[in-house]
């Protein structure tokens, strides 16, 4: 009742003026709009009548005097999602990607590849230009059938299978309290870690590193792998290099 007084009273000048149809009609709706706000607590509003409310926040700079079915800042929060949606459209990644490829490039870049099979994508797609077909070579390599080759094995497992069959060869320096470096020869077995066979000289030189892998393996007990670790340093100061 109060709110209805309050509302005539604000119109008092127009039912006295030349307005009082215009008066009695804006009376009527707000005591309409104060019946509805009354039964309803949250009346469902469409896209268009947020859309309608942000259009007249815009426009006009009393709007929030008539508002009463929301608050005015429910209306701004809308006005800020709708920027945000705007902006998130525009800076959204195009939703069209790379053009098909049509099934007769597919099935002729195929053909092409297992009549010639050692043909690679760079030479399939020169010829497909040759042929006036307009193709990037990626999507060539894209099309063409991977090859399946056996997986190999491992440096753990080859190790593992070959451990009994490999030895090391190993050149290191060592000074002595004479200023002398003496050049050491080392031949470790992987198997038991073991040394096989070391010698010291103050002089190498190719023949001397051969004779000492002799020694090392006499009577052809040599493995049938070896893994050789020589320092290029080393190896250059006798001529093994």
């Amino acid at each position: 009742m109060i709110t209805l007084l309050l509302h005539v009273l604000r119109l008092f000048p127009f039912l006295c003026g030349g307005h009082r149809q215009l008066a009695l009609e804006n009376l009527a709706l707000r005591h309409q709009l104060a019946v509805y706000k009354r039964t309803t607590t949250r009346p469902k509003l469409r896209t268009t009548d947020r859309l309608f409310w942000v259009w007249l926040a815009r426009v006009w700079a009393e709007w929030r005097q008539p508002l009463v079915i929301v608050t005015p800042d429910t209306v701004l929060r809308w006005q800020r999602r709708r920027f945000r949606e705007y902006w998130t459209q525009l800076s959204r990644r195009p939703t069209r990607g790379r053009p098909p490829i049509h099934a007769e490039i597919k099935a002729l870049v195929l053909r092409m590849a297992a009549a010639n099979p050692l043909w690679g994508a760079p030479r399939i797609h020169g010829e497909l230009l040759k042929l006036g077909i307009a193709v990037a070579e990626r999507t060539v390599s894209r099309l063409l059938p991977k090859r399946r080759t056996p997986p190999s094995q491992t440096w753990r497992t080859f190790l593992a299978n070959h451990v009994r069959d490999l030895v090391s060869i190993d050149f290191f320096t060592v000074p002595t309290a004479q200023l002398r470096v003496l050049f050491v020869l080392v031949v470790l077995a992987h198997h038991r870690r073991r040394v096989v066979h070391f010698n010291v000289t103050e002089h190498p030189t190719a023949a001397w590193t051969a004779q000492q892998l002799v020694d090392a393996f006499p009577d052809d007990s040599a493995p049938s792998i070896s893994c050789a670790t020589v320092t290029r340093s080393t190896a250059r100061s006798f001529g093994t290099e």
